[in-house]
């Protein structure tokens, strides 16, 4: 997934908007690094989402520089070489905030290697068009689930995690491109849907797997170290992740 990456910030997910109703943040969530990576299970568990999130970010670099190979048109090539680039700069934003709070990257980056490159291998599209339906709904599953566990970070981390899954392009890009394939040709539409369902299944699959084997994680989702994780909540969370996707879907033209 960036596990996937690149963000939808699109008006069709109002859920990933900034809720100014929210009630002020409370434990870590109301403290900065300093105070909060006094504890060392905290500082692990943010040690693994950034380098989930930063191998995400080198492999969404690696994987749009390779869709646009896939590209019809010159243009449609420089739009996914410079969504590519800003891929690759939240890498670097990533990899020197670990080594900033003495991290090392690549090892901070090592444990996810496997999962996200066996989920790559597993739904490596066929053209163009699965191409743009993978970075659009995939990433944007990945997304979700780090806007979901941002909520609960210190207040300089979710700073860094909400400002590198900022919507590089891709979103309206991929909309623009699907929904005028499935125009020109309906029967596009039911490969795409059947598509993005296997990518969704997938994507869930591999963030629960990933969870699971890091323990870190998985403790602070259910509240041992962030704020207002506990397993009902967890459950809520995947089907706020599901009812975004309904929503993606429905913008790309396509059934759910």
């Amino acid at each position: 997934m960036r596990f996937m990456t690149t963000p939808d910030n699109a008006a069709e997910t109002p859920a990933e908007a900034p809720d100014d109703t929210a009630p002020a943040a409370t434990g870590v969530a109301a403290q900065d690094w300093d105070t909060a990576s006094a504890d060392p299970h905290y500082r692990a568990a943010v040690v693994d989402l950034l380098g989930a999130l930063a191998y995400g970010e080198l492999a969404a670099f690696e994987r749009l520089a390779e869709d646009a190979k896939l590209a019809p048109t010159l243009s449609d090539k420089a739009e996914l070489a410079k969504m590519a680039s800003a891929e690759f700069h939240h890498f670097e934003r990533l990899r020197d905030r670990l080594a900033a709070v003495g991290a090392e990257p690549t090892q901070a980056m090592e444990p996810f290697v496997a999962a996200l490159d066996g989920f790559h291998k597993q739904t490596a599209p066929s053209d163009w068009l699965e191409g743009l339906v993978k970075a659009y709904v995939g990433d944007s599953i990945a997304s979700d689930f780090y806007r979901e566990v941002a909520a609960r970070l210190d207040s300089d981390t979710r700073g860094l995690v909400l400002a590198v899954l900022d919507d590089t392009g891709h979103a309206g890009f991929a909309i623009e491109k699907v929904r005028a394939a499935i125009d020109a040709d309906p029967r596009v539409g039911g490969r795409l849907a059947l598509w993005a369902r296997r990518l969704m299944g997938e994507a869930l699959s591999q963030s629960q797997r990933v969870v699971a084997d890091r323990d870190a994680l998985s403790t602070m989702l259910v509240g041992g170290v962030a704020d207002g994780f506990d397993l009902a909540e967890v459950g809520r969370m995947f089907s706020r992740i599901t009812e975004a996707h309904t929503k993606r879907m429905a913008a790309l033209g396509l059934a759910a």
